[in-house]
């Protein structure tokens, strides 16, 4: 949910631990697994970080790889994954035209604003009949419901989302790629807690809702930090993750 983006060559030492650890990453790559054609040879995990998504995307016949653009991720997805990850900027990956089965990218495009570099690079290695699968609305999935997100609702820009569920599929049917099915997984230890909420607000997080606002910045930290409850996380959010496919040439 942060809005701007994390320095993950520091992060990767704790990453894990702080994103819901190995219970999320089994239900998102299982989530993953659901929308893969059955009779997939290859896939890449674009961001695949520290592989612990990666490494749970398993099915016989099925090679996966993983391409990350930050040295310590990659060290530690490494360690999990020898000889199955690479170095590679997601909009210039090191691999020919139409030589992938299916690409993934969990929790990548609402970071950032090259949504389409990536859909477009993602179309052009992809073999006919391969499927790019990704998480799409990843900031309407948190708190919804909750208190936490009665307070931050209004303030959300949802048509600015780089990861919009509407934006994707258009870039994608703009580079050939037809809706290919969707599914759903739960953000286990996602749940956001009030005093996480209002720290992230203090330090930064969701900025340009305010557009350098800092008086309307802390009037809603200060507001986050008045709920009950301060240490208990909300609801987990409901991830949602999406397919396109590469028509088959009749």
């Amino acid at each position: 949910m942060a809005d701007t983006l994390l320095d993950y060559e520091t992060e990767a030492a704790h990453y894990d631990e702080t994103r819901g650890g190995v219970p999320r990453a089994e239900a998102a790559a299982a989530a993953v697994l659901r929308l893969v054609p059955p009779g997939a040879r290859t896939l890449l995990d674009l961001a695949c970080g520290t592989g612990l998504v990666t490494g749970r995307i398993v099915r016989p016949g099925l090679k996966v790889l993983g391409a990350d653009a930050a040295h310590a991720m990659l060290l530690a997805a490494g360690r999990r994954l020898p000889g199955r990850v690479l170095r590679a900027d997601a909009r210039r990956l090191p691999f020919p035209d139409a030589s992938l089965d299916a690409v993934g990218a969990v929790w990548l495009l609402h970071l950032v604003p090259f949504t389409e570099e990536i859909v477009a690079e993602a179309a052009r290695v992809l073999r006919p009949g391969g499927v790019l699968a990704v998480t799409v609305d990843k900031d309407a999935a948190h708190d919804v419901g909750s208190d936490i997100d009665a307070l931050l609702r209004p303030h959300r820009a949802p048509g600015a989302a780089h990861d919009r569920a509407g934006r994707v599929e258009a870039l994608a049917a703009a580079h050939g790629l037809a809706p290919a099915g969707a599914t759903a997984f739960t953000g286990h230890g996602q749940g956001a807690t009030p005093e996480g909420t209002a720290r992230k607000l203090r330090a930064g997080y969701y900025a340009s809702w305010f557009r350098g606002d800092r008086a309307a910045t802390d009037s809603l930290a200060t507001a986050v930090a008045a709920l009950p409850d301060q240490s208990r996380p909300r609801p987990a959010p409901e991830y949602r993750l999406a397919a396109y496919a590469k028509p088959v040439s009749s």
